[in-house]
């Protein structure tokens, strides 16, 4: 009889994504290879040309503008959430950890739209952010958040956070107490010993955490596609923009399979100039 005898019931579950995967992928290639037939649905025969098309300025600032807004939110994404994580490892206070945590695990708890629409309350030009600001006399007249990268920044910020903080937080747990005590009996300060300890040896937590940002804000859609209003083009919006509203579909799913190609690149690369980086936590 066999040791195990559930595992084909769980392994189960798995090999089915897995094939519902791969089997979605196939057709994405096999539509990115077929032609464009205006007024069909049905696309036609094999055909290159969708990937030329992709050549043109307007997809590549999609990409450009695409990669700019990853980079900032997982730059902003981290600022915010490195400290949060920091505290709730660090306080001492169960009742103030579990408050920290569940603000910051709050946005995982609520449906993108609805999300999305919060923010479009907030950042309006007479939202709750613009009238705080002239009601404290710091601003004249409202800033325009919405339709702007900037809007759809901190609206993404608020989306990968939840996953960053979690991540940040398991890699601070993970460090050794004994030697930031070490530090502080040579006479090391509490900035000296965060900045040349505790800072180094998270930083394998901080490049998984900045990645994992990076990636799902690459595929992020219904916030730039609300908060930037089709003023701010990404590559997820774009795709949408041209397999529903034009009904090229063979054109969607070229521009789907490069951005998926054009991730592993960027990630690839970003991942082969951190590995540097990582080390130095190591030691």
């Amino acid at each position: 009889m066999s040791k195990r005898p559930f595992l084909g019931w769980f392994a189960t579950p798995s090999f089915l994504i897995a094939f519902a995967i791969v089997a979605s992928f196939l057709a994405i290639v096999q539509y990115s290879l077929r032609a464009y037939i205006p007024g069909s649905l049905d696309p036609g025969g094999f055909t290159l040309e969708n990937f030329t098309t992709l050549w043109k300025a307007a997809y590549g600032q999609a990409f450009v503008t695409t990669v700019t807004l990853c980079i900032w939110t997982a730059i902003f994404t981290l600022l915010v959430g490195y400290p949060l994580a920091y505290a709730i490892v660090r306080v001492r206070s169960a009742a103030l950890r579990s408050a920290i945590l569940l603000i910051s695990l709050t946005p995982l708890f609520l449906g993108e739209i609805v999300r999305t629409y919060s923010w479009m309350i907030v950042l309006g030009n007479r939202g709750f952010l613009n009238v705080v600001l002239m009601r404290l006399g710091i601003i004249d007249r409202p800033i325009s958040f919405m339709f702007t990268e900037l809007g759809v920044v901190i609206a993404l910020v608020h989306f990968t956070l939840p996953i960053v903080v979690v991540m940040l937080a398991a890699a601070l747990s993970h460090i050794d107490r004994n030697y930031e005590r070490a530090a502080t009996s040579l006479g090391a300060g509490r900035v000296r010993v965060f900045l040349t300890v505790t800072l180094p040896l998270s930083i394998p937590g901080i490049v998984a955490a900045t990645s994992t940002a990076f990636a799902w804000t690459f595929s992020a859609f219904a916030t730039p596609q609300m908060i930037g209003g089709g003023k701010v083009q990404t590559i997820s919006t774009l795709v949408y923009q041209v397999g529903f509203a034009s009904f090229n579909f063979p054109l969607a799913a070229s521009l789907s399979l490069v951005g998926l190609l054009f991730t592993i690149a960027v990630l690839s690369l970003f991942n082969a100039g951190m590995r540097r980086v990582e080390k130095l936590g190591a030691h």
